[in-house]
């Protein structure tokens, strides 16, 4: 029997390939020789996606000091791919939410400059081709900061130009956008953001309402910052031409999917349908008899274009069961998502913490490969259907 096992990473817990890995160690204990275990781990545009890709497909990693949300230093990575041609960076690398400690957490002040730093190293580096993964970010700032890296004049009302790097609560200061220098810099280069949402920039679906409370938004933080970014956004649109207000995923990682669209003329795709692409997926189904999916939480949001959705749909459209494993699973998870999947398995089986949850991932994601063997070798023994 040959099992494919692509999860995505349980965030706060394992990487996607630790994930993969523990599944593929139940699975053997149990069926051993008799089971062939392909792993590959997956990613939506988000955290984990540099690793998953650079796993399936060759490319050289470099290392770059760069500003952190806050400003700090920071080592943040990107992969050069396709002998330099084209560059993978994920926001969260260098503008994370995981970057910035919890007490610490400030949207308002919070930049995406960092990214613009590493974009900025991957043009010089001779990049023609720039795939920004959003998703894991600490900024609100409607990509302000990443433009201002690349060039971009932010300027007050007084014509002076603001300060290096902006925040979100910066927005309001800025009275006219210069975006020809970042258009010479960047001319000729085609701009890729993988985005696993579609939230317009403003309003009660935007960046600051949907996603602001949980980068340390206040109520009166998220009124401010929705006001700030459609501010901003008209200023893109009078520079550009291009209106980004209600464009979905305009709204990704913090406004920077609005940004990148409007100055860079970024495509906007699905984060895992790139990421299935770039390490061909597709390919690596061929005799698969089943395949394993998961991540921290099986839930609704897993519906609304999560990793293991679009594993889920490349298996289906071959045939192939698919099995998801969640850290959890919601209450009715097996109802609402049985259209996408034809069995669940919870890696936790009996109350306990989110600490210990985490803590012990990896030992539950055996138990939850054992299980799934079991149900294999029992599913050998019951009669076929007439």
């Amino acid at each position: 029997m040959r099992i494919l096992i692509a999860p995505d990473s349980f965030k706060e817990s394992l990487s996607a390939t630790d994930v993969a890995a523990a599944l593929a160690r139940g699975l053997q204990d149990v069926l051993g020789d008799a089971v062939t275990c392909l792993q590959v781990p997956v990613a939506d545009g988000g955290e984990g996606t540099l690793d998953a890709i650079l796993a399936a497909a060759p490319g050289a990693t470099r290392t770059r000091t760069v500003r952190d949300p806050l400003g700090r230093p920071c080592q943040a990575r990107y992969a050069l791919l396709d002998d330099g041609r084209r560059a993978l960076i994920e926001m969260a690398a260098a503008s994370g939410l995981a970057l910035v400690e919890p007490g610490l957490r400030a949207p308002l002040a919070a930049s995406s400059y960092g990214t613009g730093e590493l974009i900025g190293e991957a043009l010089a580096a001779g990049a023609r081709e720039i795939v920004v993964g959003l998703g894991g970010s600490a900024t609100n700032d409607g990509g302000a900061g990443v433009l201002q890296a690349l060039g971009a004049a932010l300027r007050d009302a007084g014509g002076a130009p603001l300060t290096v790097p902006v925040g979100g609560g910066d927005l309001p200061r800025i009275a006219t956008l210069d975006l020809a220098p970042l258009q010479e810099r960047t001319a000729g280069v085609d701009f890729v953001v993988a985005c696993d949402v579609d939230n317009p920039l403003c309003g009660p679906r935007g960046a600051s309402a949907v996603f602001g409370p949980q980068k340390g938004a206040t109520p009166a933080h998220v009124a401010r910052l929705d006001a700030a970014l459609a501010h901003f956004g008209r200023l893109l649109e009078d520079a550009t031409g291009i209106a980004i207000g209600e464009r979905p995923g305009a709204g990704a990682a913090g406004g920077l999917g609005g940004a990148l669209l409007a100055a860079c003329r970024a495509r906007l795709v699905p984060g895992v349908d790139l990421v299935l692409d770039l390490i061909g997926f597709d390919a690596r189904l061929v005799d698969v008899d089943l395949v394993i999916t998961g991540e921290g939480r099986v839930d609704a949001q897993t519906a609304a274009g999560k990793a293991p959705l679009g594993v889920a749909r490349r298996a289906a459209a071959r045939g192939i069961p698919v099995v998801a494993v969640g850290g959890s699973l919601a209450p009715r998870a097996e109802i609402e998502l049985a259209t996408s999947f034809d069995a669940f398995v919870a890696a936790t089986t009996a109350p306990t913490s989110l600490a210990a949850a985490l803590r012990d991932t990896a030992t539950n994601l055996e138990g939850a490969g054992r299980r799934i063997a079991r149900w294999l070798l029992l599913a050998r023994r019951l009669p076929r259907a007439p």
